[in-house]
């Protein structure tokens, strides 16, 4: 341990402490209460859903103001909190790079086609008899192929929408399955900027942290289903699923092969067999961008800026797909906004995010605001039960105070991300919990701007879907029963310790 003034710190292997001998509880709370009233304030009054485009990135920093003038108070210095926040920056490196190649995967993806197939095929499993719980495997099936719930809604979401009102069912069910499915594909997806966010902030690793969720996401998607099917065959369905415009407007534009697939598959082996995430991010990335050139090479040339297929143009279309907003139109005007990506620009908002909240963290650790802060923490709940019920009620009460999902996983994501590891417990177990309830039960809260969002798009009042989105208000019972019966909770190994 070593000692300097009122601050010392302590060393486990590469994690350390911070502690501040003169810092008390209601003096390490005052930034995070700061930090929660100006996000408020921010999204609820001023910038709604466009909070994050920017101002939510600023607060932030004015949050990690807040904290540095407790720290001067408490006499810690303006250089130990740029250390911290050098090393907490530079911790998330491995974060940023996966994100920009998510990007830049999701645009040749999307150009080859892979992604269009999936949709394609994943809206011929409709039937009239098993509609809900059709309405949930085809959203999910959407929402992992793009990483967008928000997406999905807006497209396909509302034509299904539309096919329940057609059958006679109430809009609140449907509308609940769709938000079940595109939840699901928001957590589960490699695409999806919250499950890349969540083990940036708890200090894990993006595909750990996706085969760690399994063990919660899975049961809870199966009993959404179970539930849905059971509400089928309780309600007399009429009508036809017409999807025919919707498929007649994909094949016209993309060329659909389940060859296609061979891309996603070669992708999910290599993560499969622990290859390093860039390293299969980049293999995937450049294997849709050879399937676009085979199976899509009008797309190409169009993107690339030509009128005939030659390497410069396809280098240029191919290019472009990864790295800046692509669009491919089709004749469904629904449509568009699903076949359209950001590449790694359209990443950009959400890495900004992440450096803005490790600013903040960083000056949160220097003080010893957040060593602080667990210690009391595992004071109150000294259970590991405790810890993950703090975790899911810190999560719940941002989405609700903040109304922002982003925020209800990156502030609980920095403030006991020390307490989960003076419990021994890995990271994944944090990531896991901040996805099962602040990721989707950002949906359940009406100003929130996920459930503004969904319920404006959709054309559902929040309430009237609240009830049936059965997978994501049984998503925080998940991780608390796991917790509480110790199934499946991940130790620090002596690699990470």
């Amino acid at each position: 341990m070593q000692e300097e003034n009122n601050i010392s710190e302590t060393k486990i292997g590469n994690q350390k402490i911070i502690n501040n001998k003169e810092l008390s509880i209601w003096e390490a709370l005052i930034p995070v209460i700061a930090l929660v009233g100006m996000l408020f304030y921010n999204v609820k009054f001023a910038f709604g859903d466009d909070a994050l485009s920017g101002s939510n990135q600023f607060v932030l920093l004015l949050g990690a103001a807040v904290a540095a003038i407790v720290g001067f108070y408490n006499k810690v210095s303006y250089k130990r909190m740029i250390e911290e926040v050098s090393e907490n920056v530079k911790s998330t490196t491995g974060a940023l790079l996966i994100l920009l190649f998510v990007g830049s995967l999701a645009g040749t993806w999307l150009i080859s086609g892979i992604i269009p197939s999936m949709i394609y095929y994943g809206l011929q499993i409709l039937n009239p008899t098993i509609f809900l719980p059709a309405c949930v495997i085809i959203c999910a099936i959407i929402s992992v192929a793009t990483g967008s719930s928000w997406t999905t809604s807006a497209t396909v979401g509302i034509a299904l929408i539309g096919i329940g009102n057609a059958l006679g069912i109430h809009t609140g069910m449907t509308a609940g399955a769709v938000i079940s499915g595109a939840y699901f594909g928001d957590k589960m997806s490699p695409l999806s900027d919250t499950t890349n966010l969540a083990p940036a902030m708890a200090g894990g690793e993006l595909f750990s942290h996706i085969k760690y969720m399994t063990y919660t996401t899975i049961p809870t998607i199966i009993v959404t289903l179970i539930i849905f099917v059971i509400i089928s065959l309780s309600i007399d369905v009429t009508g036809n699923t017409d999807t025919s415009a919707m498929l007649a407007a994909i094949k016209s534009s993309f060329n659909i092969s389940p060859w296609l697939f061979l891309v996603p598959v070669v992708v999910i082996f290599l993560i499969i067999k622990k290859t390093p995430p860039l390293v299969a991010l980049l293999i995937g990335t450049l294997l849709g961008g050879i399937f676009a050139v085979i199976f899509q090479p009008e797309i190409v040339t169009k993107i690339g800026g030509g009128e005939s297929l030659t390497f410069n143009n396809a280098y240029k279309g191919i290019m472009n797909a990864m790295t800046v907003d692509t669009a491919v139109e089709t004749t469904n005007a629904d449509l568009n906004d699903l076949f359209s990506s950001g590449g790694m620009n359209g990443m950009l908002g959400t890495i900004w995010l992440i450096i803005c909240a490790m600013v903040f963290g960083g000056v949160m650790d220097a003080i010893g605001a957040l060593s602080r802060i667990s210690r009391s923490v595992l004071n109150l709940f000294d259970s590991i039960f405790g810890l993950f019920a703090s975790t899911v009620i810190s999560c719940l009460g941002l989405n609700v105070l903040a109304s922002d999902q982003y925020l209800a996983i990156v502030i609980p994501g920095r403030m006991y991300k020390k307490a989960f590891e003076d419990k021994g417990l890995a990271p994944e177990n944090l990531s896991r919990t901040l996805e099962d309830s602040g990721t989707v039960t950002s949906v359940l809260v009406p100003w929130n701007t996920c459930g503004a969002y969904q319920s404006s798009v959709l054309g559902v009042d929040t309430l009237s879907y609240m009830g049936y989105a059965f997978f994501n208000y049984l998503s925080p019972f998940t991780t608390l029963i796991f917790a509480a019966f110790k199934i499946k909770i991940k130790q620090l190994t002596s690699k990470t310790a």
